[in-house]
């Protein structure tokens, strides 16, 4: 074979070598940027309403009470009640062998009788008590610290968890001094509640009082959203060849779950969401938001 018929193999053999190269690139470039892809959930930017609350946690109990008591020494003649009987303000629930009879000072049900006819009792000595179950109210424990929340007539959202019921209530009093347990302070506040006959006293009852509300937000899930160095919050979106890119935005209300967002994206915009672990997400620089509490005391909703 000649030296020009050597050359001119050679060149062939460089050049097919070279697409070769190319079109293995391109495969290559094209395998990576699927497998990327497919390591990231995709999530449409939404347009909702997002309400966010103070919470507060209580028992439901009677607002009236009466614990009837003995005034003096005295031998019971009649008992004109029993458990369970409704009476109203200035019945009369037993009459003495003295002649003196004892009233009811509430509407309310007996609840509980203590004596028997013809029993003798002492001064102070307990002997019904009359409960009102119609008038019912609350009271929950408020941190100092978000006492500023509280303010009477305020209206009030109230959970009663084991009837997965809501009913409205209103602020009736506030503590003027704080508790000390343990060195933790708070403050009581009560709040008295609407009828509902399938309420009951000692029920658990968590109040809400409304904190942040925005409504036709253009809102994203709070898992969406990370962190760069600076802790400035951003996304990520599909740029170019398919090549996740990071998109700066401004953050709002959040409810623990959604987030506002003020800027950066709009109703529509599909965004990108790493798919990691819970316990890689978190707050802070190179983060994503997990779902974070809520203010005051303290659960949003």
């Amino acid at each position: 074979m000649s030296t020009k018929q050597k050359k001119k193999g050679k060149k062939k053999f460089v050049i097919w070598s070279i697409l070769g190269l190319v079109i293995l690139g391109v495969l290559c470039a094209r395998l990576l940027m699927s497998r990327g892809l497919s390591g990231f959930d995709e999530e449409t930017v939404k347009s909702g309403d997002i309400t966010t609350y103070y919470s507060f946690s209580g028992v439901v109990e009677s607002k009236n009470r009466q614990n009837v008591m003995s005034e003096k020494v005295m031998q019971i003649d009649q008992i004109k009640v029993k458990e369970g009987d409704k009476v109203k303000k200035d019945d009369v629930l037993l009459k003495t062998t003295q002649g003196d009879e004892v009233k009811a000072s509430i509407d309310g049900e007996v609840s509980k009788i203590y004596i028997e006819e013809n029993a003798q009792v002492m001064s102070g000595m307990k002997l019904m008590d009359i409960v009102d179950y119609t008038n019912l109210q609350t009271s929950v424990k408020v941190d100092e610290y978000d006492l500023k929340y509280i303010a009477l007539d305020k209206d009030v959202q109230v959970t009663i968890s084991a009837l997965d019921k809501e009913v409205k209530g209103s602020i009736s009093a506030v503590s003027k001094e704080a508790i000390n347990d343990h060195g933790v302070s708070y403050f009581t506040a009560t709040i008295d509640l609407t009828q509902d006959d399938s309420i009951r006293v000692g029920m658990s009852a968590e109040a809400k009082i409304l904190n942040q509300s925005v409504t036709d937000a253009t809102t994203i899930t709070m898992k969406a959203i990370q962190f760069d160095e600076n802790n400035k919050p951003y996304v990520l979106i599909s740029g170019e060849k398919n090549i996740p890119v990071k998109k700066y935005i401004q953050a709002g209300v959040n409810d623990g779950t959604t987030i506002e967002l003020k800027s950066g994206l709009v109703v529509g915009d599909v965004i990108l969401i790493p798919k990691t672990t819970s316990s890689t997400r978190g707050f802070g620089p190179g983060g994503s938001m997990g779902q974070g509490g809520s203010p005051g005391g303290r659960n949003n909703e």
